[in-house]
């Protein structure tokens, strides 16, 4: 087996979060982007200590988990949705096995483990989408939408995307109709030419509050108010509540803001969750399910149990929506998050939520817990996608609160810091997983630790994310 070479197999298994694997000439190989099931044509990219990793080329024959046929018209090109041939039961049962697989080693009784929570709409459920401009083949016509599978330049335009509500789709549809008429030109990342970059769309789940957001460099001087105007006389069935123009002319492919011009009304839209209500403006995080949200909360509501008269610590807090959650049964909540426009926004919400007893706090998790005098009684975790710093670990362990609840969206960076907490006399009490990303690898893990003793020394067996351990390692972190 050589780098180049193809191969045809079937996908005998796929772990958290897309990693594939079929045999060929006796070596396991290592196919991202694969259903369990499927015969596949693939082309080896590496091999290294007897494994090889492959890229998916091609489905010979399809998984008998694909049941119903594509639902959008640019799938499987489009990698946002994986899964979306099979039924959502296949997709729950298929997620649950691969996060009770990295879990299970460190449940001391099986019993603890609660299975999978699955997201109350199946489709139409994101609140937040990232559309890019560009084409799907070198000089095509203009296209907005999401990245071809495996591809940084094409995209392809994703004007029936099933994940989002069909009011994004025509606001989608309208802002490309009107930039193609004008034969606008989109920025191009190796030339750094070009004026159309993206297009971010925010709509309330719970509200319809729309905000429109057309991000562009600072290369054209285009007159947006007929399309401002074409965009407010869409029929949608929520409503918008702003329209924004963001100019970036960073040479990062992510949105972000060297300055925002307000074209139409204001720059935050309103969601409810749990009888709350919530202020999210243009880079506010919010969780992109508000549906499954909710029943996330509800379940770190049960995990975090009675806290009357106890300082909990909301440490990664975003916005601040699980640290309110958890105020009404505290006597305290501090949140520590590190981007200061979430923290502004998490202390705006508390006070239209009426809470007192919430003290929201920018900077570093890892600093600031040398400097809060207040000692925590039960903390909660919700950190990125890479986890927890692995120099923050220590300084939360030493608190040695009773209860610690755990949210990790990367359920690798969770197994990767657990060892950490039990080494340190936590136990899992409770877990399980929630599915907010339907359609899609993704899925977060929620985890009940309970310390029962000061030192604890126990040998594990780890499945980690390899490419995750030698990242960190090599950043000395």
């Amino acid at each position: 087996m050589k780098k180049g070479e193809i191969y045809e197999g079937i996908i005998e298994k796929v772990d958290y979060p897309n990693r594939g694997y079929m045999t060929a000439e006796e070596t396991r190989v290592l196919v991202k982007n694969a259903i369990p099931g499927q015969k596949i044509r693939c082309r080896i990219l590496k091999k290294k200590n007897g494994r090889a990793e492959g890229q998916l080329m091609e489905v010979l024959n399809p998984s008998p988990l694909e049941k119903r046929p594509p639902l959008c018209s640019i799938f499987p090109d489009c990698g946002g949705c994986m899964y979306q041939t099979m039924e959502y039961a296949d997709q729950l049962a298929l997620k649950e096995r691969q996060i009770h697989e990295l879990l299970a080693p460190f449940m001391e009784d099986e019993k603890v483990w609660e299975g999978i929570i699955g997201s109350p709409s199946e489709f139409r459920f994101r609140n937040k989408m990232e559309f890019s401009f560009g084409n799907a083949w070198k000089d095509g016509p203009l296209t907005l939408g999401l990245h071809k599978k495996n591809s940084t330049y094409d995209v392809l335009t994703a004007d029936d995307c099933i994940l989002v509500h069909e009011d994004m789709n025509r606001i989608l549809s309208c802002v490309l109709d009107f930039f193609t008429e004008l034969h606008t030109p989109f920025y191009h990342k190796m030339q750094h030419t070009g004026y159309l970059r993206h297009l971010l769309l925010r709509r309330g789940s719970t509200t319809g509050e729309i905000l429109v957001h057309l991000v562009t460099t600072s290369q054209l001087d285009m007159d947006l108010e007929p399309l401002k105007d074409r965009i407010l006389e869409l029929p949608l069935a929520g409503k918008i509540v702003g329209i924004l123009h963001i100019i970036n002319d960073s040479m990062s492919d992510t949105v972000q803001s060297d300055e925002t011009r307000i074209l139409y009304g204001r720059d935050y839209f309103y969601e409810k969750l749990l009888g709350m209500t919530f202020r999210v403006s243009t880079f506010s995080f919010f969780q992109p399910n508000s549906r499954a949200a909710e029943l996330l909360y509800r379940k770190v509501q049960e995990y975090i149990g009675d806290t009357k008269n106890q300082i909990v610590f909301d440490l990664y807090s975003g916005t601040g929506t699980i640290a309110q959650i958890a105020a009404p049964v505290a006597r305290k909540v501090i949140g520590i998050e590190i981007v200061e426009e979430a923290v502004k926004q998490a202390k705006q919400n508390a006070q239209i939520n009426g809470l007192k007893n919430c003290d929201f706090r920018a900077g570093d998790v890892l600093k600031m817990l040398d400097e809060i005098e207040e000692k925590p009684d039960m903390i909660i975790l919700d950190p990125p996608r890479d986890g927890i710093h692995p120099k923050a670990l220590p300084k939360i362990l030493r608190h040695q609160v009773e209860h610690i609840v755990y949210i990790s969206c990367k359920a690798t960076s969770l197994v990767r810091d657990l060892p950490a907490f039990l080494e340190a006399g936590y136990q899992i009490r409770k877990a399980c997983c929630l599915d907010q990303f339907c359609q899609g690898v993704h899925v977060e893990s929620i985890a009940l630790l309970q310390r029962m003793s000061n030192t604890r020394s126990k040998e594990f067996t780890l499945d980690v994310d390899m490419e995750d351990y030698h990242r960190i390692k090599s950043e000395g972190r």
